[in-house]
């Protein structure tokens, strides 16, 4: 069976939202590396699961990584470039 593509960048946890509502989870704010400036930014639920299987949540300014990944149906070839570009 062959691997999904995928990509996986560097980013920083700026900081952790903390709910209005206690039915509702806090976010992390991750900034992610090498994405355009105007949507470096995305918050997930502040919710991991380790090694162990215990839950646990992520601290600010701790390094992350973050993949994204597709089924190979869902994905096209890039040309190849034209010699001396």
């Amino acid at each position: 069976m062959s691997e999904k593509p995928r990509k996986t960048l560097p980013g920083t946890v700026e900081k952790i939202i903390k709910s209005p509502l206690p039915s509702e989870p806090e976010k992390a704010q991750i900034a992610v590396e090498g994405a355009d400036h105007l949507y470096k930014e995305i918050r997930i639920e502040n919710k991991l699961t380790d090694e162990n299987g215990k839950e646990v949540s992520l601290k600010p300014g701790a390094q992350v990584e973050v993949s994204v990944q597709a089924e190979p149906s869902a994905t096209t070839s890039i040309p190849d470039s034209p010699p001396g570009k």
